[in-house]
C-alpha cells in the first residue's frame, strides 16, 4: 500500500522534527504576510471545485488564499518536505493514519475552541468525520478528545455492479436493502465469467478486488478483525480471518471469477471495469465523476455477508488541518470550516461529483434526488451511519504493522500458501511492528510535551 508507507515515513520525519515544529515559529509558505496557503491534492474535477470553493471564500471574507495542489502520489512527500523545514501551509489536508504524529510534534494546532466559537453545527457533520480528527492524547477517534482538523470528506467504499452486464445475462439485480450471503454472489460471479466471444479465453469475470483495500470488507463481515479493541494486541491468526482470506484468494485460484495475476497484468481489474469486462467492482464517491460517463448502467449494493450475516466496509477521509505556527490562526480556521462545513462550499463539491456532502441535511438530500447516478446512493450513507469501519491503521501512530500483512501475501492469492498457515507466520512479525510504532507514539507524546 503506498499511501501506508508514505504515511510511515512522514511520521518518522515528524518525530524526528518534532522540537523543530513544536518549539519554533513561521507564518506558512506564503509569499505575502495576509494571504493563506492552502495545500492539498487532487485530480482536475477536485482542483477546479476546490478553486471555485476558494473563489467564493475571498469574495465573501476578504481572504486571500494561495492554493497549493499536488497529485496524490507527491503530497505525502512534499508535506513532509514543509513540515521538516519549518514551512508548513497554513491550511492543508491530514490524512487520519498521521494525525497522531502532527499532534504529538505540534505541527497541528488545535481547532476545538475556534472552531465553537465560530457556532458550527457539528452535530450535522458526519460523526466519523469529525471524530477521526479527535485525539485525546492516548486515543484517537473518540468524542472527548480535542479537534485537530475537520474532515475534508468521508469516503465509503461500497460495492458497484454492471447493471448492463447482469441484465443481459438474465440475472436478477442486488437488492438495494437486504445483502446477500457471500455464497449467493458466488453463484452470480460464475454464471457472469465467460468467453463471450468464442475463442477459448475468458474475457468476461464476476469480479477484480485489490486485496488491499477489500479484504477488510470480508474480514470484517466474517466476524475477524487486524487488532484488539486497544490496538495492542494483532489478531490476525484467527479461524474467522484465516477463512476470509482463503475465500478471497478462492476466488481467483478456484473459482476462477476474478483475473489472475498475469491477467491483471495486461489490463488491471480497474480498466477493465470501465471497460465493461468485470461484473462487480468497488465504488468510491471519488469515481462518480468517472464512472457516470461510463458506456453501460452500473448501481451500489450492499456488500456481501459472512458469518455475521451483516455488510462491512471501510470508510476513508482525509481531514483539513490548521498549523500551529500560521500566522493568521482566525483566518486559517475560517477557511478550514469554510471548506468542510458551509453549504455552499459543499455543494460545489457535490456537484463536482468527487464526495457525498459532509452535511447530514445536504447528504440526505443529495441521497433522495430523483434520476441520480448512481440510483442507490443512500448506499453510500448506510455505510457511514451504519456498517462502514475505519481502515485497521487509521488510529495507529504508523501503518507499517498493517503494511506487513501484505508484503508477503502473493503466494496465499496464487494458491502456493493457505491462509492460515500464512496468517500464523505473519502475525508475530505484525506484533512486533505494532508493538514498535505504540513505542513511537509514547515517545512522540513524551518529546512534544518536552517541547
Amino acid at each position: 500500500m503506498r499511501k501506508s508507507r508514505l504515511i510511515a515515513g512522514i511520521a518518522t520525519a515528524v518525530v524526528a522534527a518534532s522540537t523543530l515544529a513544536a518549539c519554533g515559529s513561521g507564518s506558512g509558505s506564503g509569499a505575502d504576510a495576509d494571504t493563506l496557503t492552502f495545500m492539498f491534492r487532487g485530480g482536475d474535477a477536485e482542483k477546479a471545485a476546490y478553486q471555485d470553493a476558494i473563489d467564493r471564500f475571498t469574495e465573501d471574507t476578504g481572504v486571500k488564499v494561495k492554493v497549493i495542489v499536488t497529485d496524490a502520489d507527491q503530497y505525502a512527500t512534499k508535506l513532509q518536505a514543509a513540515v521538516a523545514g519549518n514551512k508548513v501551509p497554513d491550511v492543508f489536508y491530514v490524512e487520519q493514519g498521521s494525525l497522531q504524529s502532527y499532534v504529538s510534534s505540534g505541527v497541528l494546532m488545535d481547532i476545538t475552541d475556534q472552531v465553537a466559537d465560530q457556532g458550527v453545527d457539528l452535530d450535522n457533520v458526519w460523526p466519523y468525520g469529525v471524530d477521526s480528527y479527535r485525539f485525546d492524547g492516548t486515543v484517537q477517534g473518540t468524542p472527548d478528545g480535542q479537534l485537530y482538523a475537520l474532515p475534508k470528506d468521508v469516503g465509503p467504499m461500497a460495492l458497484g455492479y454492471n447493471k448492463t452486464m447482469l441484465e443481459k445475462a438474465g440475472v436478477e439485480l442486488p437488492d438495494a436493502d437486504e445483502p446477500m450471503t457471500r455464497e449467493q454472489w458466488l453463484k452470480i460471479l460464475k454464471k457472469v465469467t465467460k468467453d463471450t466471444d468464442g475463442d477459448g479465453k475468458t474475457d468476461q469475470w464476476g469480479t477484480g478486488l485489490n486485496v488491499n483495500w477489500t479484504l477488510p470488507s470480508f474480514v470484517w463481515s466474517n466476524g475477524g478483525d487486524w487488532t484488539n479493541e486497544d490496538h495492542t494486541q494483532v489478531t490476525v491468526d484467527s479461524p474467522e480471518f484465516a477463512d476470509a482470506l482463503q475465500f478471497f484468494a478462492d476466488l481467483t485460484t478456484k473459482e476462477k471469477v476474478t483475473p489472475n495475476t498475469e491477467q491483471s497484468a495486461t489490463l488491471d481489474t480497474y480498466q477493465r471495469f470501465m471497460e465493461g469486462q468485470i461484473a462487480f467492482f468497488p465504488v468510491g464517491p471519488w469515481d462518480v465523476s468517472t464512472y457516470n460517463d461510463l458506456d453501460f448502467d452500473y448501481d451500489l449494493m450492499p456488500w456481501p455477508t459472512g458469518a455475521t450475516g451483516e455488510p462491512a466496509t471501510y470508510i476513508g477521509s482525509l481531514g483539513i488541518g490548521v498549523s500551529n505556527t500560521t500566522a493568521l490562526p482566525e483566518d486559517a480556521v475560517k477557511l478550514a470550516t469554510y471548506l468542510s462545513t458551509d453549504e455552499g462550499a459543499q455543494q460545489t463539491l457535490v456537484d463536482a461529483n468527487i464526495q457525498i456532502p459532509n452535511r447530514i441535511d445536504t447528504a440526505e438530500k443529495w441521497a433522495d434526488a430523483k434520476d441520480s447516478e448512481p440510483a442507490n446512493r443512500q448506499e453510500f450513507l448506510d455505510i457511514v451511519q451504519d456498517y462502514g469501519r475505519a481502515m485497521p491503521a487509521a488510529y495507529t501512530f504508523s501503518p507499517q504493522w498493517y503494511d506487513e500483512l501484505f508484503v508477503d501475501i502473493q503466494p496465499v492469492l496464487d494458491g502456493k500458501k493457505t491462509a492460515a498457515d500464512y496468517l500464523a507466520e505473519v502475525q508475530p512479525r505484525m506484533q512486533e511492528l505494532l508493538d514498535q510504532t505504540n513505542e513511537q507514539a509514547e515517545q512522540a507524546a513524551a518529546a512534544g510535551a518536552a517541547g
